[in-house]
């Protein structure tokens, strides 16, 4: 395995552990923040996919293109907000921007009557989510110090984590109280999603632009030359991981098949998240000190293994294994990735770096997601998880031959 593949430190080998108390304050308010909007969204997320194919009466395949199209939505939109951060050198006002505009369309998730409306919400609260990423992801770089990056996105995607499984519980709890009305937990949502912004707003400090500096257009040829060809091959192997990786819905609508009852179906979610949330900070410490990219296959070789076992689950306690495997998974490279990102972009570029890597992300979770549900309509749910495994082993095969 080739010594490129670590991260470049100026302080030279990498040094003992950061622990959690060192980290800056801006982060842990970052990881509240991405908590608690992560509860709102779970609480919708973890219950639409039942909602759009039994009180709506849509297809699968439908589901699987209003999946992609949204989380594409998200990740396209991070390469505008990553662009106008680095223009601009304001990166916590679009991450309210951001936040403020998913806190905003939550009740019409609650409103919904047909597909219509469903498609739109979902894809304006992607906008949010696209808004705001580049630059948050952009805002923990720059606050944190080079030799804690792999910490610092690991805390902020534990914590997230924590919201993505702490809001389906809620969803079940709800779903068990109110006799599973879908609008009533859609509409209590909206709490935490308000909380998130107004922590954003008054508990995170960013920093000063030098004085002086001036604003240049990001994505002028000069500049993206600046891009190296290491970031590039990072957005080549973040796209990869996405085409390997679809939507987590189907996830939700395997749990289904397996015979669990619909208010328990987001445990589903609940279990991969806690495993995500607790294995995401101590792999990203990880990371600050030993090869991304032998990482990074472990990360794929267990993304194979839930693939087969969900394939070949007909059981809920099997499908329960398959997703908690999904969960060390993300793990494992998620919060990786990010800190990949920082260490290979200028310093002034940073928002418009992860703003191309969630593009090329993006129309990888587009593609995937697509095919994954019209391979689930025509050949059924084994062949979706079965062909995520191929792309797995396609990935590994890349990371291989190059180191």
């Amino acid at each position: 395995m080739s010594t490129s593949s670590r991260h470049p430190s100026p302080a030279g080998p990498p040094g003992p552990p950061v622990p959690l108390r060192r980290l800056p304050a801006s982060i842990w308010a970052l990881g509240f923040v991405s908590l608690l909007m992560d509860i709102s969204s779970e609480m919708v997320h973890s219950l639409l996919p039942l909602f759009m194919v039994g009180s709506l009466g849509m297809s699968v395949a439908v589901v699987g293109l209003i999946e992609g199209l949204a989380e594409a939505t998200a990740l396209i939109t991070k390469v505008f907000s990553g662009v106008i951060s680095d223009y601009f050198g304001k990166r916590k006002t679009l991450a309210v921007i951001g936040y403020g505009l998913g806190a905003l369309t939550k009740p019409l998730f609650a409103l919904a009557s047909g597909p219509g409306l469903v498609f739109s919400a979902r894809l304006l609260d992607r906008v949010g989510k696209g808004i705001r990423g580049a630059p948050r992801d952009a805002l923990v770089a720059d606050i944190t110090p080079p030799e804690q990056r792999g910490a610092a996105f690991g805390l902020r995607q534990s914590l997230d984590t924590v919201g993505a499984f702490a809001g389906p519980l809620l969803a079940v709890g709800l779903m068990l109280l109110w006799a599973n009305d879908f609008r009533a937990v859609f509409a209590v949502a909206v709490i935490p999603a308000a909380l998130a912004v107004l922590l954003l707003v008054f508990g995170v400090r960013e920093p000063q632009r030098a004085p002086g500096a001036v604003r240049v257009n990001p994505i002028s040829r000069a500049n993206l030359k600046r891009l190296s060809p290491a970031y590039w091959w990072v957005v080549g192997i973040g796209a990869v991981f996405t085409l390997a990786r679809f939507s987590e819905a189907f996830l939700v609508l395997r749990a289904e098949q397996t015979g669990v009852a619909v208010a328990l179906v987001p445990l589903v979610m609940v279990a991969m998240n806690l495993v995500y949330a607790a294995s995401a900070y101590p792999f990203g410490k990880l990371s600050d000190s030993m090869s991304h990219n032998r990482l990074l296959l472990w990360g794929l070789g267990v993304l194979v293994a839930a693939d087969v076992v969900l394939a070949v689950s007909t059981h809920w306690a099997a499908m329960l294994a398959g997703v908690a495997l999904w969960g060390v998974h993300m793990g494992m490279t998620q919060g990786l990735l990010a800190a990949m990102v920082a260490d290979v972009a200028p310093a002034d570029l940073r928002g418009t770096a992860y703003g191309f890597f969630n593009l090329m992300s993006g129309l990888a979770m587009l593609a995937a997601s697509v095919v994954a549900g019209l391979l689930w309509q025509g050949l059924g749910a084994p062949a979706t998880f079965a062909a995520g495994a191929v792309f797995s082993l396609l990935a590994m095969g890349g990371l291989l031959w190059r180191y």
